[in-house]
């Protein structure tokens, strides 16, 4: 399987540091409000490529972090608020019951869209132990020092590779460039904190060497993926606005303390807009999946809208759009059920649809194409109905898109409902078009989609 390696800015083959077992850690989720869309299609990319890999054969560990310390609503102000205690002004919990709140809607919404559980979910707030160890490393390799503020920077001059994921290079970068943190007592502009002083007020702080206090932006990450990874890993996601600065520092940040190189693919996934607007908490336009739900909508379908764009582009968001993709996944729904389960040996058509799909699922995850494969098996007639279900089936392995729902359901017609089918099917061959239709609106006033099928009536329960 290759990969788009942000760090060499090419299609990378995965070789695991450990035989037959790839490890991948994911940027999760802020808890201190609901995930919208755009973070789960960014949480989504890490889910695909575990599942892709997988259907290569691959034992896969996945870490995904939960930041449940205050982050502040602008890392570049002295004047920024911590956006968890907005959160229990507004709701009148405790920090750390916001986070539980949150963190469950996010782990509810994910397994709406098919987004399989990570292995560990470990929380920033437990991990501060291991923050202070690894921002005193630093230190005493040389790389950070405690500013006159009280808070201690990592010096971004003592990193030659600094710049390399995102190519922010410290020529390029100033006092003041987004997400730089502006504090006199820094050494250099783009100093970024490890630790910072707990100001009047802050919520969320614990003890260190240092003081009272809080941890950096990106620190957590760095210290969470190794303890939980070690110190070389295969795989770190996340959404592309993480390149710079949160992934860079984390390279720093990591690097620096054990000397090496840590994570050898850096993925990063494109945004989600609508209206040209990239989907966020901070523009206000965000869609959750309840609003899925509300209009009827399968969350599932959400899944096979995003197939339609390459992961690391940019995609455009319509209620169109994704109604088109609800029917679509429901047709194939119904067309496995009409094809029926049932143990088949591919022909050599089938071997070739699916290494076609495999292909395109190793190639840098490219679901554009691989949805073109499982749209020209569904329509390809001279393909037997056993073996349809059988290479849909597998390919769901990756698609996630519960495609044997409807198959291996239950449901079956009553008596009452099989005496219509067959006397309308009777019907159809006589040619009595006026009773064939009386029965077809018989079977539909009872809640049934009624389909002709080249093996007559069939029905189903209407969604």
């Amino acid at each position: 399987m290759r990969l788009y390696n942000s760090l060499t800015r090419e299609l990378d083959e995965v070789r695991p540091v450990t035989e037959g077992h790839v490890t991948i850690y994911t940027c999760g989720p802020t808890v201190y409000r609901t995930a919208h869309l755009g973070n789960l299609r960014t949480f989504m990319l890490g889910d695909l490529i575990r599942r892709a890999l997988e259907m290569e054969g691959y034992r896969v560990t996945q870490i995904m972090n939960i930041t449940d310390v205050g982050h502040m609503t602008d890392e570049a102000s002295p004047e920024a608020v911590d956006k968890m205690a907005l959160a229990v002004e507004d709701e009148g919990m405790s920090a750390l019951s916001i986070a539980e709140k949150y963190a469950r809607a996010v782990f509810d919404d994910a397994a709406a869209v098919g987004i399989r559980p990570a292995d560990e979910y470990p929380k920033a707030t437990e991990h501060i132990p291991e923050m202070i160890e690894l921002t005193q490393t630093l230190i005493d390799r040389g790389h950070a020092y405690l500013a006159e503020s009280g808070s201690v920077y990592f010096d971004v001059s003592s990193f030659p590779g600094y710049g390399k994921l995102s190519g922010n290079t410290l020529d390029n970068l100033r006092e003041g460039h987004r997400d730089l943190e502006t504090d006199p007592a820094k050494r250099h502009p783009a100093d970024f904190a490890l630790w910072k002083a707990a100001g009047p007020g802050r919520l969320m702080k614990w003890d260190s060497p240092w003081g009272v206090g809080f941890p950096g932006w990106h620190i957590e990450c760095s210290a969470m993926s190794m303890k939980y990874l070690g110190d070389r890993f295969d795989i770190h996601t996340g959404g592309s606005d993480l390149r710079f600065p949160h992934h860079e520092d984390e390279i720093a940040q990591s690097e620096g303390a054990v000397g090496h190189q840590v994570v050898s693919i850096w993925v990063h996934g494109g945004h989600l807009r609508q209206s040209g607007q990239k989907i966020s908490k901070s523009t206000g336009n965000t869609i959750r999946v309840p609003e899925l739900v509300e209009r009827g909508l399968d969350p599932l379908a959400f899944r096979w809208l995003t197939f339609q764009t390459r992961y690391r582009s940019e995609m455009d968001f319509t209620w169109e759009s994704m109604e088109a993709a609800d029917a679509k996944v429901k047709q194939l729904r119904r067309r496995m059920a009409e094809w029926a389960p049932a143990a088949a040996e591919l022909g050599e058509p089938g071997k070739a649809y699916d290494a076609r799909f495999r292909a395109a699922i190793a190639t840098d995850l490219d679901m554009p194409a691989a949805v073109v494969v499982v749209n020209a098996v569904a329509g390809d007639d001279a393909v037997a109905a056993a073996e349809r279900y059988a290479l849909l089936a597998s390919w769901d392995a990756v698609l996630g898109l519960d495609l044997e729902r409807e198959a291996t359901s239950g449901w079956a017609p009553t008596d009452e409902m099989a005496t219509m089918m067959s006397r309308r099917d009777a019907a159809r061959a006589e040619k009595d078009y006026v009773e064939s239709d009386r029965l077809r609106d018989e079977l539909a006033a009872m809640g049934l989609e009624v389909m002709d099928t080249p093996d007559g009536t069939k029905v189903r329960p209407r969604d």
